[in-house]
């Protein structure tokens, strides 16, 4: 049986890590899964049901409970959706961005995404970006990368990105909600953000999004 082949690439908001991967899967053909979606969609729906963010018991239940799906076109253009919703821009909205660390924090549901992740990975060949991904979902991947960069130029990146979604943002808030996001994904006690012995750095600082993707395909 051939081997499947396998890309984690992890990383902090901003660092080029979502972009970068969904091109680098529509050129290798691969199936592409931004868990950091799956996290943004269970929080938006807890959120629409008004359950408080630190019910762990609740919202893990809720985890197991939900079907959360990611698709993307020939165009390489992807949608989430949450129990057959398309959440897509209803889960990048500043309100989300500031709550997901509560949820993405509880055990439980750190356990259920990362089962839901390694039975994709398993049956198809797929490129996975996330926080954890090097580290806990898939530490045997094959090929292992950590996109990174400096914090004013990720909050730029968000920033635009936000506004070119017709959200109505501001960089100093943006930067705000970064800073915020980081601190929790690198000091929570379970599955933090960090790098993976083997993983490959990659500062996108003073990189192009063309620059890095050439650079991992050629790896790969």
């Amino acid at each position: 049986m051939k081997e499947k082949i396998v890309i984690a690439i992890d990383g902090p908001a901003g660092s080029g890590k979502s972009t970068v991967s969904k091109i680098i899967a529509k050129r290798l053909d691969l199936l592409y899964l931004d868990t950091g979606a799956m996290y943004r969609a269970l929080t938006l729906k807890t959120m629409r049901l008004g359950i408080d963010l630190e019910d762990a018991d609740r919202i893990t239940k809720i985890a197991r409970e939900t079907n959360i799906k990611l698709t993307m076109d020939k165009g390489g253009e992807v949608s989430v959706f949450l129990d057959e919703e398309n959440v897509s821009k209803e889960i990048r909205t500043p309100a989300v961005t500031k709550n997901v660390k509560y949820v993405a924090c509880i055990p439980g549901v750190r356990r259920r995404m990362a089962e839901m992740q390694r039975g994709i990975a398993k049956k198809q060949n797929s490129v996975l970006e996330g926080r954890d991904i090097g580290t806990v979902v898939l530490p045997q991947a094959p090929f292992k990368f950590y996109l990174d960069a400096k914090e004013d130029v990720r909050s730029t990146r968000r920033f635009k990105e936000l506004k070119g979604m017709g959200m109505d943002v501001k960089l100093d808030e943006i930067k705000n909600d970064i800073q915020s996001r980081d601190a929790s994904d690198m000091n929570r006690e379970l599955a933090p953000l960090k790098k993976a012995p083997d993983a490959i750095y990659i500062d996108t600082t003073n990189l192009s999004i063309e620059e890095v993707v050439e650079k991992i395909i050629s790896l790969v």
